[in-house]
Formats: C-alpha cells, structure tokens, sequence
C-alpha cells in the first residue's frame, strides 16, 4: 500500500505539472491575441514558476534507492574546540530542522546532550515523511564553520567542526539480525530538562555493538524499558544503513570515494568571516548567502549532491544546473 500511494503520487504530480503546462499556454495564446500585456507577463511568470516546479519533481525520481523513501534518524556531534564547536552543532541541527519543517517533515528529538555553556555535544532526531532519507543521506560527513567567535573576548577568528550522520529508519519487514553477546549496554541517568522521574533515574541507555563499534543512545523517554527498544531500532537502523554503505561500494568505487563518511572527510564549508560563503566540496555548489543557508536553504546543496551520487560525477551536477 505505501509503494501504491507513493507512485500514485507521483502519477498525480506529473499530470498536474502537465495540465498547468496546458491551462497557462492556452492562456498566454489568450492574452496575445487580445493584447493583454499584462495577462501575457502573468502567465510567463506563472510559467516560469512551473519550470521550477518541474524541475524538483525531476530532482525527486532520481529517489531510487532501496531505502531512499523511509524517515531517517540524524545525529550531529561537536567535534573539538569545546564551547565553540557545541555551538556550531546546535546551529547545524537547527539548520536541518528548519529545512524539515519547511519541507513539511515532523522531527522527533530522541537524545541531545547539551554543552556546559552554550550548544550541544550531541543530538539525535528523527525525521519523518516520505523520502526523508533519500533527502538527507548525502548530508553524512564533516561541516566546517570559520566566523568571529561570539566566545571569544578578543574577537578573533575561529574554525570549528561538527560532525553529522544520517541513516533510515528501518521498518518490520527488514530483519537485522543481532547477536545479544555483540551487545553491551549501560544505562546512565538523563541529561538536560526533564521531569524529576527522568533526572533521578537511569533511565537513559546507551548500546554499543562491539564488532562495528557502532554506538547509539537514547533519552527521551521515562522508561528505560521504551529508551532500550527505541535504541534497538536505531542500532537495526545503523547496521542496515551500513550494508546500504557496503553494497553502493560494491557496485561503485568511485562514487563510494566521493561520499566517504569519516572525521577526515570534510564536505561543505561555512564561512561568516572575512568574506560570505558556503561551498560543497563535493560538487563544487556555492552560496553567497550563508544566513539563508543556515535557515534551511538547503535544496540546492541537497540536489546537486542527489544528481552526483546517482550518476557518479560532476557532469550530472552541471547537467542539472
């Protein structure tokens, strides 16, 4: 039933764009034959809005991927640098989240760990909707931040880094399995606000599968009973995000090259000072206006890279601009 609602839609969006293509023709045809010239810019500005419009449903097929159409979970960590590097990972979660509520997606906080005097040393959300994964999953990686920092009395410049990892949310009809001697679990007492049940308890549990090293944590609910089932689900979630990851290798080195996820790899610059600029390193992607960028201005980034990893280069990327 979701593979039949998600191609109806599809079919539905593409008679839309075609029938608006039709109406505003006939209209433009209309207006010239009557010498409206107002009606004729009306119906070319209307026009070119659905060129846009076109343009991002042909964006969209390229959503192909085995696991492209489910929600996903993101998780962004302040690398080194302290104060300065919590705060620029609080900036890039709010970034993501703002770009999730303009696209209509809801966002759900499963864990955040805040930092002792501004930003965040970790969070995690999840993002929910339709194709929320194959959105973002280029988005795994190291951004980079150079600015004035705000926390330094002597206003000099800083660089700082965050890291982000983006992974679908898997559902019941895929089996992970998972071996409980692979698992070791702790269980700590919550961090930040809370109810007096969740800072007096430990309720907040962390599971760490050994052979990957892959660790996940969850917080936000009162019973350490639900916290351990959602962080089995993200763990699920990682591990099948990882065979995705090995299976994109297989099949292509080279793209496998360009979306490398590791600390050592970073993938877009954000540069308040001394000039104004925001470029993916990956696909060569630029803007002059890095406040738009940080409010969720994200599609243009999000687009060039969804076009290189599909067709594996940057001819796909000025194909698409």
């Amino acid at each position: 039933m979701q593979e039949r609602t998600r191609l109806e839609a599809a079919i539905a969006a593409c008679r839309e764009v075609e029938r608006e293509l039709a109406d505003t023709v006939d209209l433009i045809e209309l207006a010239e034959a009557e010498g409206d010239e107002a009606m004729v810019s009306e119906a070319m500005a209307a026009l070119s809005a659905l060129e846009k419009n076109a343009s991002a449903r042909e964006v969209e097929t390229l959503l192909s991927g085995e696991a492209d159409g489910y929600d996903c979970y993101l998780e962004v960590h302040s690398g080194a640098g302290g104060t300065e590097s919590q705060d620029w990972a609080q900036m890039l979660l709010r970034m993501y989240l703002r770009w999730a509520e303009a696209h209509g997606y809801k966002s759900e906080y499963i864990e955040e760990h805040v930092g002792e005097e501004a930003g965040i040393k970790s969070a995690t959300v999840q993002i929910k909707g339709h194709n929320a994964y194959g959105w973002l999953k280029s988005e795994s990686g190291v951004h980079r931040l150079v600015r004035i920092s705000p926390f330094d009395s002597n206003a000099r410049r800083h660089t700082s880094f965050a890291s982000v990892w983006v992974y679908p949310v898997v559902d019941d009809n895929i089996e992970v399995d998972i071996n409980d001697k692979d698992l070791r679990i702790d269980t700590y007492r919550s961090s930040g606000a809370g109810g007096q049940h969740v800072n007096t308890t430990d309720s907040a549990v962390r599971i760490t599968h050994i052979p990957t090293n892959i660790v996940v944590q969850c917080q936000n609910e009162r019973s350490q009973h639900k916290n351990r089932a959602t962080a089995m689900k993200m763990l699920k979630a990682r591990l099948y995000e990882l065979e995705l990851q090995k299976r994109e290798e297989a099949a292509n080195a080279e793209a496998a090259a360009k979306t490398d996820i590791g600390w050592g790899h970073q993938i877009r610059s954000y540069v308040l000072q001394p000039y104004q600029m925001v470029k993916d390193l990956r696909t060569g992607v630029e803007s002059s206006q890095p406040a738009k960028v940080l409010d969720g201005d994200l599609d243009p980034f999000l687009n060039a890279s969804l076009a290189a990893r599909v067709h594996g280069g940057a001819e796909a990327v000025e194909d698409l601009a």
